[in-house]
Parts: C-alpha cells; sequence; structure tokens
C-alpha cells in the first residue's frame, strides 16, 4: 500500500474514458511542486537517462490501465490534505505527454476542483501539448538534463532541442515554470554547460526557480530486480562543495536557485 493509501480515504474503482497506464500515485511534499501534491506517476517514457531511478516506468505496457474517473476518486479523497497545504496534483512519470488525452483530462478535471495543477516533463513531447493541455496546467516542471546536445544525446538517447523549443513556447505563454537540473559528476558539472544552460534560462522571463538535484543512486535496486545494469553505479554522488558551486553559477545569473 502506497502512501496515498495510506492517507486518504478508500474510493470505489470506476473506469471511463479516456483511459491511461499508469505506474502508481503518491503524497509528496517539497520537490513536486507547492504545497502538499498528489503525485500521478504514468508509464512510458522515450528517453532513457543513464542516471534514471525508475526504469519501470519506461514500457507503458508495465503500468495499470486507469479510467479518470478513479485517478479522480483517490484526488478528491485526498482534497482536504492538498488543499490546507496550498499544495495540489503534479502529473509525473515516466513522461506524462506520451498520453496527452489522458493527462489532459486530468489537469482539467483538476482545475475544475480548484486544485494547483503540475506537469513534470523532460520537455521531449512538448509539441503533445495542445493549448487546452497547458491551459489546464498552472505549473511545469521541466527536466532540462544538459545544455550541451552531444551530452544530451549520450546521457538521455535523444535529442535537446525539442526541450528547448518547448521552453521558449512556455515563455511566450508566460506560463511558471521550476527548471530540473540533475548533477551528476562527470556528466553535467562541467563549467561551461552549466554557465550555457543558466544562460538560457535566465533569459526566460518564465522561470521562477532551477532545482539542482544531487545525483543518487537510490533506484539502484530497481535495476537488479529488472535484471538491467545500472549505468552509473561507479559514478560519485556529488559532494556539497559540487551541489554549492553550480547553484552559485545559477545565482550568478540572478535566478533562484535551490
Amino acid at each position: 500500500m502506497n502512501a496515498a493509501e495510506r492517507t486518504c480515504c478508500p474510493v470505489r474503482a470506476a473506469s471511463t474514458r479516456p483511459t491511461g497506464r499508469v505506474h502508481s500515485w503518491d503524497l509528496s511534499t517539497g520537490v513536486d511542486g507547492p504545497g502538499t501534491r498528489f503525485v500521478l506517476f504514468t508509464s512510458g517514457c522515450p528517453l532513457r537517462c543513464l542516471y534514471c531511478q525508475n526504469p519501470d516506468t519506461w514500457h507503458m505496457r508495465d503500468g495499470r490501465p486507469v479510467g479518470v474517473d478513479e485517478v479522480m476518486a483517490r484526488i478528491e479523497s485526498c482534497r482536504p490534505f492538498l488543499a490546507a497545504s496550498g499544495g495540489g496534483v503534479t502529473i509525473s512519470g515516466g513522461e506524462p505527454l506520451l498520453q496527452p488525452v489522458f493527462t489532459g483530462e486530468v489537469l482539467r478535471r483538476c482545475k475544475k476542483l480548484g486544485l494547483h495543477t503540475a506537469l513534470d516533463t523532460s520537455g521531449r513531447l512538448g509539441a503533445r501539448a495542445d493549448d487546452a493541455l497547458l491551459d489546464a496546467t498552472d505549473l511545469v516542471l521541466l527536466d532540462i538534463k544538459s545544455f550541451d546536445s552531444r551530452a544530451y544525446r549520450r546521457l538521455t538517447g535523444g535529442a535537446l532541442a525539442p526541450t528547448l523549443r518547448f521552453a521558449h513556447r512556455l515563455d511566450a505563454l508566460g506560463k511558471p515554470v521550476w527548471v530540473r537540473y540533475v548533477l551528476v559528476p562527470g556528466w553535467t558539472d562541467g563549467e561551461a554547460d552549466v554557465e550555457g544552460l543558466a544562460a538560457f534560462v535566465a533569459g526566460l522571463d518564465c522561470v521562477e526557480r532551477v532545482d539542482v538535484l544531487p545525483f543518487h543512486k537510490l533506484g539502484a535496486d530497481k535495476y537488479e530486480a529488472l535484471g538491467l545494469p545500472f549505468p552509473l553505479r561507479d559514478t560519485p554522488t556529488p559532494d556539497a562543495a559540487l551541489v554549492r558551486r553550480v547553484r552559485e553559477q545559477f545565482r550568478g545569473h540572478g535566478l533562484r536557485a535551490d
């Protein structure tokens, strides 16, 4: 039983269209948006980040089919906790824009309940987010993995350009954004890479903060359980001095960096 099921009232499942593929849901505070959040983890992701902590979310086929009504029943049962903390609902993954119809409907129905909504995305599939989906999104948590296009491809298996285009689109819409940057020694700690990203982000009026997230290995056991090698098993976690240096680089461009 996950935290959401322990904390929220039990509900009867219902099925309706559209149906999504969902890995899990949980309650969290701190890093998934303001206040206490109901976080819905969708299944399926087009990227294969070497530091990914949730390889069990890569494939849509591994998720459970869940109707929007069931998701909303869960969210409504948690609504008093979310409202009391100034929190809301965050859709994460995997990559929620792999399922834009399902994701958009959940966001719209959360907005009708008066809940703050957040979308956690790599931006790789930003073109799939239509204006209606973004209208129902109060905050975008945009994961920018690297600002060096070659390093980005080695790190994720994908291209950087779609994420940057999506960032510009969010800026044009005035959509609030928190940028997420995972700090991986030997991969994303280069001073020039950080400077390039900091300058790019500082040029976007929509960015409210940058979260520098130290790389960790808490997901290593998942790889073992799935019979997969953890690519960065031998990579050290960043020390406090490195984290401080990278945050100061972002702050040097006038950005709030935590």
